[in-house]
C-alpha cells in the first residue's frame, strides 16, 4: 500500500514522503491517526504542499529550538517521585513526567514523543536524558530524581 505521510513516523519517513507500508499498518494504524493518507495521482498536489509547509516552518522552528536548548541545557530539571528505602522507586520515571517537569522549569511544553530515555530510571539521583526539539537540534538535559 502506497502512503503519503502527513506527520513524522518515526523508522518510516517525514512529513510529505512517499512510503510503501503493509496494507494492515497503513489500513488499521497510519490512516486512522491521521499520519497518513493513500496515495493518489492527485496527491502529487498533496505532496508539494506539505513539502513547502514543512521547510518553512522548519526555517522558523530552528531558530526557536536553539534558544528552548540553552534554557534546558543551563538549569537541571527536579522530577519528584515516590521513592521506597534505600533511593529505590516504585516503578520508573515516565517520559510524561519528564516532560511535565522540563515544562515547569523552561516554560515551554515539550512533546513526550520526543524525549529520548536510553535506560528506565528506576532510582533517585542524577540522570541525563535527550530532549529533540528540532530535526536538528537535540538537547541534552541533567534530571535530579528526588523523593517527592
Amino acid at each position: 500500500m502506497k502512503l503519503i505521510l502527513t506527520q513524522e513516523v518515526d523508522g518510516l519517513g517525514a512529513p510529505g514522503d512517499v512510503v510503501e507500508v503493509k496494507d494492515g499498518y497503513g489500513r488499521n494504524y497510519l490512516v486512522p491517526r491521521g499520519l497518513g493518507i493513500r496515495w493518489s495521482r492527485g496527491g502529487e498536489k498533496t505532496i508539494e504542499s506539505i513539502k513547502s509547509a514543512r521547510t518553512a516552518r522548519a526555517a522558523r522552528d530552528e531558530d526557536h529550538a536553539k534558544e528552548i536548548k540553552t534554557k534546558l541545557e543551563a538549569n537541571a530539571v527536579n522530577v519528584k517521585v515516590r521513592a521506597g528505602e534505600g533511593g529505590r522507586l516504585f516503578g520508573a520515571v515516565t517520559t510524561s513526567e519528564i516532560a511535565d517537569a522540563i515544562g515547569e522549569v523552561s516554560g515551554e511544553k515539550v512533546d513526550r514523543r520526543t524525549i529520548v530515555v536510553v535506560n528506565p530510571i528506576k532510582s533517585l539521583g542524577a540522570h541525563e536524558v535527550s530532549v529533540k526539539l528540532h530535526d536538528e537540534v537535540s538537547a541534552t538535559v541533567a534530571l535530579n530524581v528526588v523523593p517527592a
